[in-house]
């Protein structure tokens, strides 16, 4: 008995060397397996430096908290952001399902956390679309805006930092602990995420659900009846959030199949598929039962009085609406969004201004906004997945959901920026770990250097993010001249535009063209529209928000090409002599 207890403690160098060789077994797995130490996996620290994970896993989160805090006290509300707040609001007090239909209440329930805290003064008896209302309680209720708007960003901001748990999480289980900070990493630098996670909005929560949905489906194929339920709480949260969440759906039940097929190779082909769908099956029930909690939540009595008039839908997409299992609320809100797909927006690409939608506007804007070391390393991750044998079964779970949702955002009417793609550089962030598990000697040092470049352009471009490119593209002083709306001037630099005239050019005359939900009396800037008055008599400061100068005619147009471009605030608005 002492002999064989012996053996089992590593003596000498040998001993510990055979140890290394026991790779950590998959989650719920029948524990360690025996590998070479070839196939080994680059797993990063080990022995007396463990804590170093841990301590580089908070360092990470700790710097991008940082950059979101410091963004969302810098900013001004963005064109979205006070509808969602007052809808919270209007959830908070009032319990009822009135505005903002075409999003679910998810997202804006968490922000009523952030409300609550702050216990602004609410009118619920003012009339108006949505948009009034959000301005109405920001500006005309004796609210302080900054301090609401912080309160209401807070909870997004947790958030998001949770869900870089999650991107470690799923990373260091595929490619080990080296694998996760890597992940972590590109995730925690990604300027699209810091941008959009310090905002009160709803997509960087959409976008983070899904993953954490496939991170639940990746570990369900060794615990099923923990995991399956789990992933489709968090798949039910995706769709309780953004509709543009329900292409996943089917996609996340095909996974639920894989994941609980994949550990049964001895069962019967009749067992694997009634399991595969009893697997299916809860997911998809565990997810409608989060939306309907989700509405309940709101009013338990499900009450719906829209405030604008929901549109009819007809043909096989209204038929479909009204099959589904969901609260009216839902259906209706469908219905918005259907009818805002059919509007002819306009678009701005590359310098082009064009009504309609262009199906490679995503693809154009990613490879913009995204950072190059990003770039590099998700595609080579997505590649090494498939290609490296003990990735493999990660790669439907990680490559399968990002492409499938750009593929069909990538058919939607509205090229706004790639907020609607956000889920792209989450999922990248894990998949480019899988780089390191290439058998090349220098896969370590060169994603070591990649990932230094993206956090090097992440942190030249602090604290604006929204407005981001990569150098290839001339960095976020050029991003206007590509790309426009939420890409680049979506309404956040108001505040930062009235310090700037107080500053600079304080008694001169100022003529604004803002593209924004902010007030601006509100922060002391007095302003004219030049639109409204003959060109001759625009004399002094022509202030142009870049969105607007983006898809400029006609007078304005010819207002800005007589004018001197002299200075700029935030890489959003431009400041021109005239």
């Amino acid at each position: 008995m002492m002999a064989r207890e012996q053996q089992t403690v590593p003596t000498d160098r040998a001993d510990r060397a055979d140890q290394a060789d026991l790779a950590p077994g998959p989650p719920g797995g029948d524990g360690p397996t025996r590998t070479s130490a070839r196939s080994r996996p680059y797993a990063g620290p080990r022995g007396r430096r463990r804590w170093l994970v841990p301590l580089l896993v908070a360092l990470l989160l700790a710097q991008m908290a940082v950059a979101m805090v410091t963004t969302a006290v810098q900013q001004t509300p963005t064109i979205d952001e006070p509808v969602y707040v007052a809808t919270a609001t209007d959830y908070l007090r009032e319990h009822r399902l009135r505005y903002n239909p075409e999003h679910p209440p998810l997202g804006k329930l968490l922000i009523a956390a952030g409300v609550a805290a702050a216990d602004p003064h609410y009118d619920p008896s003012y009339a108006g679309t949505q948009g009034e209302v959000g301005r109405h309680l920001l500006y005309e209720s004796g609210n302080d805006p900054w301090r609401l708007m912080l309160w209401a960003r807070l909870p997004v901001i947790t958030l998001t930092l949770l869900f870089g748990l999650v991107v470690f999480a799923f990373a260091r289980e595929v490619v080990g602990p080296a694998g996760g900070l890597v992940a972590l990493a590109l995730y925690a630098f990604s300027p699209d995420v810091i941008a959009h996670g310090s905002l009160a909005t709803l997509d960087m929560p959409a976008a983070g659900f899904v993953l954490t949905s496939a991170w639940s489906l990746w570990r369900a194929r060794h615990a099923p009846r923990l995991w399956l339920p789990l992933a489709g709480a968090a798949l039910g949260a995706a769709v309780a959030t953004k509709m543009s969440a329900l292409p996943a759906v089917p996609l996340v039940m095909l996974l639920a199949v894989v994941s609980v097929w994949t550990p049964r190779h001895d069962a019967d082909r009749r067992r694997k598929v009634l399991l595969g769908l009893a697997g299916a099956a809860v997911v998809a029930l565990v997810a409608v039962a989060v939306v309907w909690v989700t509405y309940l939540a709101v009013d338990p009595r499900l009450r719906f009085t829209a405030a604008e008039p929901v549109p009819a839908v007809h043909g096989l997409r209204g038929r479909l609406t009204d099959l589904l299992p969901l609260p009216r609320a839902y259906r209706d809100g469908m219905r918005v969004q259907f009818a805002l797909e059919d509007y002819p927006w306009q678009g701005y690409l590359f310098g082009h201004l064009y009504t309609g939608s262009h199906w490679y506007y995503l693809p154009a804007a990613l490879l913009v906004k995204t950072p190059l070391g990003l770039l590099a390393l998700g595609p080579a991750g997505a590649v090494a997945t498939v290609a490296v044998s003990r990735l493999r079964a990660a790669a439907p779970y990680l490559l399968l959901p990002p492409a499938v949702l750009l593929a069909v955002a990538m058919t939607g009417s509205r090229d706004f920026g790639t907020r609607y793609a956000l889920f792209v550089p989450v999922f990248l962030a894990v998949t480019g770990a899988g780089v390191l598990a290439l058998r090349w000697r220098w896969a370590p040092l060169l994603t070591g250097l990649l990932v230094l470049f993206v956090a090097v352009s992440s942190l030249r471009t602090f604290p604006y993010y929204l407005p981001y490119a990569n150098e290839a593209f001339g960095g976020p002083a050029h991003t206007h001249r590509l790309l426009h709306d939420s890409n680049v001037d979506w309404g956040q630099d108001l505040g930062r535009l009235a310090d700037r005239l107080r500053q600079r050019y304080p008694g001169e005359r100022v003529w604004l063209v803002y593209k924004g939900s902010g007030v601006p009396p509100y922060y002391g800037i007095d302003a004219s529209d030049p639109r409204k008055v003959p060109p001759d008599r625009v004399h002094g400061l022509l202030v142009v928000s870049d969105s607007a100068a983006a898809k400029a005619r006609g007078e304005l147009a010819e207002l800005i090409a007589s004018s001197r471009a002299v200075d700029q605030v935030g890489h959003s608005i431009t400041l021109y002599r005239r």
